[in-house]
């Protein structure tokens, strides 16, 4: 009987045609048959939104046989979300559980309380829900058509460590590359703290209303504290943030056990 290769689905927030994305591809290719349900067009942001009210397309853009070296490879787009995207492939495109979820690379970093707006974390924190281990990847690079191959090892490195011991239930990883060539080591880190600031910017329509776009700048509040992500990301590391579904404050929640617990009941009529 032939062993079946390892299933590893990919999926990012810039598109399917995104050189972050086949460049993630290159990079594991040689582990398993690889899997991409990616959106038709950049969904930077989405977070774990859903097409709740938008009928959802598919289309197959490639099909390729594995080899002896690498495994297959099947590309589909989505006219979803990148949350719709893995809940897509899960249900309809894979064929089979996946053993490894991907997100990226994508094109910016999703270091800090940023992870919460990243469709690329999204992705990750979907196959956390479906118990299957992940991994997000982003990088400093921004340009469509920036070099990721400094983040290549350090890809492999963890890939290879997920596929083979796992990661605990209901825990992904959010990995941070800066905009360099090489990297000093990976380093673990908790999310780094901050704000968002000026964030919309007005401007006039020719017809003389107002509208505004996103804009802003990121002013982190722990920048310095060598713990963090940022401070990881912007001194040549790889930033590996593990990440639980469980969003649950277990320290906050025993405070408040001890004023409202246990809550008294009521019997009718009082």
């Amino acid at each position: 009987m032939t062993k079946l290769r390892k299933l590893i689905l990919i999926s990012n927030d810039d598109g399917y045609q995104a050189r972050g994305l086949h460049s993630l591809i290159g990079m594991v290719r040689k582990y398993g048959d690889i899997v991409v349900v990616a959106p038709d067009s950049g969904r930077s942001g989405a977070s774990m939104s859903i097409s709740s009210s938008t009928p959802v397309r598919n289309k197959l853009i490639k099909e390729e046989k594995g080899s002896d070296a690498e495994g297959s490879l099947t590309i589909w787009s989505c006219s979803g979300t990148p949350d719709d995207c893995v809940k897509m492939a899960f249900e309809n495109l894979c064929p089979r559980t996946p053993d490894l979820v991907l997100g990226g690379i994508n094109h910016g970093d999703n270091c800090a309380v940023n992870a919460h707006y990243s469709g690329t974390v999204s992705i990750a924190f979907e196959a956390c829900i479906k118990q299957v281990p992940a991994i997000a990847f982003s990088s400093g690079y921004t340009s469509a058509d920036a070099d990721f191959s400094g983040m290549t090892p350090w890809v492999e490195k963890l890939v290879e460590h997920a596929l083979t011991k796992g990661l605990p239930k209901g825990i992904c990883l959010n990995v941070n590359c800066g905009a360099y060539d090489e990297f000093k080591g990976i380093k673990i880190c908790r999310m780094g703290m901050g704000d968002w600031k000026e964030e919309w910017q007005k401007s006039i329509h020719p017809h003389g209303w107002e509208y505004y776009w996103i804009a802003g700048y990121y002013a982190p509040t722990d920048g310095n504290d060598e713990a963090t992500d940022t401070w990881a990301f912007k001194n040549q590391y790889v930033a590996v943030t593990p990440l639980q579904l469980d969003l649950t404050a277990y320290e906050a929640m025993k405070e408040l056990e001890k004023d409202f617990s246990p809550t008294p009941s009521f019997q009718d009529g009082e």
